[in-house]
């Protein structure tokens, strides 16, 4: 019985990270889905993602706020960009995005060609490390998540369209240094597809946190790759929930 809560023990930090994740991602998502930018989360998270690369390809033991300000100035500068792309281009805006990740990967791509261990880091960026999530690695995603929270009711900050952006940069740059840029981009879209209404957010937050519960616990006894396996899990119980939804809903018609 020790061993065994010994093991589960070990899925803590890392649940709690998924926690801090989808706090923010389940409310931005949905802006998401109403704006029609599916495809903007892997945009800015892979824009995260580079300026972490970048930071390394500098400096080979750069500090935490280093990593942390490369990653946020990198988001950020793609966010602003896509707030102006959204009024000039608002008929082409997902080709748009897609347009910027593309440019993102192959920037990240280019930059870890000479990197002995690149392949490593990409992997690592791309899929995330969430297994081995630590406290000590959440204290500071979990400070922004709170912050991103209270701006995000705050009326006042609503008025002004680049703040989504600036919001949805913060987010995005801690999320993506807890689970990777996969994982980023199903905790924003997963659960809010399979939200029936705007209003039932905590069928999405308990999609969330049933799909991570399920990875997490999959991966330990499995030792397949937490990240990919977690997205499975995701939107298989979403998908399973939609079903039972609809379901319920036509008997109820």
């Amino acid at each position: 019985m020790s061993h065994l809560w010994t093991h589960l023990s070990l899925l803590l930090p890392p649940l709690l990270a998924g926690l801090i994740v989808l706090s923010t991602h389940v409310p931005l998502g949905q802006q998401v889905i109403q704006r029609g930018i599916i495809f903007i989360d892997l945009a800015i998270a892979q824009l995260a993602g580079l300026g972490v690369i970048l930071v390394f390809s500098l400096q080979d033991s750069p500090a935490i706020w280093q990593v942390q300000a490369a990653a946020f100035a990198a988001a950020l500068s793609g966010a602003g960009l896509l707030q102006l792309a959204e009024r000039w281009f608002a008929q082409r805006m997902e080709a748009f995005i897609g347009l910027v990740f593309v440019l993102a990967i192959s920037s990240a791509l280019l930059v870890l060609a000479q990197d002995p261990q690149g392949g490593e880091r990409l992997r690592t960026l791309l899929s995330g490390q969430l297994l081995w999530v630590s406290y000590n690695d959440l204290w500071l995603p979990a400070l922004l998540a709170v912050v991103v929270l209270f701006l995000w009711r705050c009326a006042a900050i609503r008025r002004y369209p680049i703040s989504f952006y600036a919001l949805f940069a913060i987010a995005v740059t801690s999320a993506v240094q807890l689970v990777g840029v996969y994982l980023v981009f199903a905790s924003l879209i997963i659960p809010a597809l399979a939200q029936p209404k705007p209003t039932l957010i905590w069928h999405a937050l308990l999609i969330g946190i049933a799909g991570y519960s399920a990875g997490l616990l999959g991966s330990l006894l499995t030792d397949l790759p937490t990240g990919p396996l977690t997205i499975w899990c995701l939107a298989l119980i979403a998908g399973g929930y939609g079903l039972v939804f609809r379901r319920q809903q036509n008997s109820q018609e």
